[in-house]
Order: C-alpha cells, then sequence, then structure tokens
C-alpha cells in the first residue's frame, strides 16, 4: 500500500473535523471535530516523516499528542463550567460567561 493514501486518508478526516467544526453548534461536538482534525495531522506527519526517513515527524506528532491531552482537560472542564452557569453545551451560551 501505497503511502499517498495515507495522506488522501489525512485530508478526509481533516476535511470531515472542520466541516464538523462549522456546521456544529454543541461544544462537546465541534470540541471532537477539532481532535479529528490534530489527529488528520498526526497521520500527515508520521507518513511525511515515513517518505523521508527521519523521526522528526513521528516527535512532532507525539508533542502534539501531549498537547491535545492537555487541550481537553481545559476545553472540557470550560465546557463543564459553561454547562453548569447555563444549563446548555451550546457554542452560543459562551459568550454569555463575559460578566
Amino acid at each position: 500500500m501505497s503511502l499517498v493514501f495515507y495522506l488522501y486518508l489525512a485530508a478526509i478526516l481533516f476535511a470531515l473535523g472542520a466541516a464538523t467544526v462549522v456546521v456544529r453548534r454543541n461544544a462537546i461536538i465541534v470540541f471532537m471535530g477539532i481532535e479529528l482534525m490534530l489527529n488528520a495531522v498526526n497521520l500527515m506527519f508520521v507518513t511525511f516523516s515515513r517518505m523521508n526517513g527521519h523521526l522528526d515527524g513521528q516527535a512532532i506528532a507525539l508533542f502534539v499528542m501531549v498537547v491535545a491531552a492537555a487541550e481537553v482537560v481545559v476545553g472540557l472542564a470550560i465546557i463543564l463550567a459553561i454547562f453548569r452557569a447555563r444549563r446548555s453545551a451550546s457554542v452560543d451560551a459562551a459568550n454569555l460567561l463575559k460578566l
């Protein structure tokens, strides 16, 4: 199997994640779209790393996974705060926290 197919798969995953972020209004679903885009970028990093024979892309992908894990913790805490304050996980309710 050629490595180009992995690039096509990553492009499709990124497009699906971007469409999810643009179309959906629920904060959890938007968050899942962002995570899908990050995983698509990781797949591209690993594929380009494999194409060139270096480990640089794999190291960057590992760093992106660590940052994504920290982002999940902070993002879910913010979504939980919005849900407790407004009883809704809508993205539109996020601007109501500015008091």
